[in-house]
């Protein structure tokens, strides 16, 4: 019998005659690895005008309606540190380059580069279905982080409020919930924090990759500024919400010598706790963030891609349990010690354990007259 053909993904080269896109992270589209067929909608150079330069520049961004019938996600990594998460869109506007999640973009068809930060599937009932799932004597009680995967706080939450009705229905049945975010935005919501921190059950993360505007503005391109996240953990602090800081990711070459600065400048803003990841590439990422590196530090780029390969086993990107967060090796020892003593210098402490013992569900009550 004739060997079996194996399947081979769609492979584009990464382009060198795209430029930056204002407002953007990626600068293209590389192909979807689930794909045979490739049409890069992203290709100007077919027909080389003014008017295609200036539509490829003003790329908006487009909204679709997610249809799902769950909105709890349950994984089993030992990596991550949660169990069940929620993530009411799937895509993020914020534009990171870095973005470990860029290849799930992938499993709904579309690209991992421009589609990730532009095209954006919003989940517009998820405080129904979450109302559900709590409701649901099935659920045990359990801390859930928002999000595991996209930022519940990118632009778009500003008009749309669903990450605002998930809390709601979270504060109502008092269940904990971990929030991680890059944007300011999530002080709107210091009402409904303030009501579970009363019960123990919440704590806010205020991820921060560097402390450089001019580097933070072509790295995170639509998140808001250093100085806004500072004044963001300031915020939450004085409304006594448990709040820290994810340094994440450390980017070898790049970003690891602002880390003691990082925590420095957190903990005088009130951060009570820290945490850390190292950059991973998975999939698409990897031609991404070198295409970014050739645009934004060309000069810099073998350095920074050395010094992964580093601690990522010569390679660049290394999925292995308990490795994919912190990498392996000398430098990767180095970068766990420099976060160790700076949070003792800074006086930041560990993670607060958070409380289900004040869950409730709106049913207990009606129990009690039947």
């Amino acid at each position: 019998m004739p060997a079996k053909k194996k399947f081979r993904p769609a492979v584009q080269e990464t382009p060198q005659s795209y430029s930056p896109l204002r407002g953007r992270g990626a600068s293209w589209s590389p192909a979807n690895r689930f794909e045979k067929l490739h049409l890069d909608l992203t290709d100007i150079n077919v027909v080389d005008d003014d008017v295609c330069a200036k539509e490829q520049q003003r790329r908006a961004t487009q909204y679709f309606r997610d249809g799902t019938k769950s909105i709890i996600t349950r994984n089993s990594s030992p990596d991550v540190g949660f169990e069940t998460s929620l993530n009411p869109y799937r895509g993020c506007e914020h534009g990171c380059i870095y973005c470990y999640a860029r290849p799930t973009h992938e499993y709904l068809g579309f690209s991992a580069g421009l589609d990730f930060e532009s095209k954006i599937m919003v989940k517009t009932n998820a405080p129904e279905l979450l109302r559900a799932e709590l409701e649901s004597p099935r659920w045990q009680p359990q801390t859930l982080v928002m999000s595991g995967v996209t930022d519940p706080y990118q632009p778009i939450e500003r008009r749309l409020r669903i990450t605002r009705g998930c809390l709601e229905v979270l504060a109502e049945f008092r269940n904990p919930v971990a929030i991680i975010t890059k944007n300011h935005l999530v002080t709107r919501d210091i009402d409904l924090l303030r009501d579970l921190a009363a019960c123990n059950a919440v704590a806010v993360n205020i991820s921060v990759t560097s402390l450089e505007p001019n580097l933070q503005q072509v790295l995170e391109p639509r998140t808001t500024s250093p100085q806004g996240r500072l004044d963001a953990i300031g915020r939450l602090r004085a409304a006594n919400i448990p709040v820290g800081v994810m340094v994440a990711p450390i980017i070898p070459g790049l970003t690891d010598h602002e880390v003691p600065n990082i925590l420095e400048a957190c903990a005088n803003a009130g951060a009570q706790f820290a945490g850390y990841t190292i950059i991973r590439l998975p999939w698409a990422v990897a031609p991404l963030f070198e295409h970014w590196l050739d645009e934004h530090f060309p000069a810099r780029k073998e350095k920074v891609l050395g010094s992964i390969r580093a601690i990522r086993g010569n390679r660049l990107n290394n999925s292995q349990w308990h490795m994919r967060m912190t990498g392996e090796g000398f430098f990767a020892e180095q970068i766990a010690s420099l976060f160790n003593v700076s949070c003792h210098r800074v006086r930041i402490g560990q993670r607060p354990k958070l409380s289900c013992e004040s869950f409730r569900r709106s049913t207990t009550q009606l129990r009690l007259f039947s």
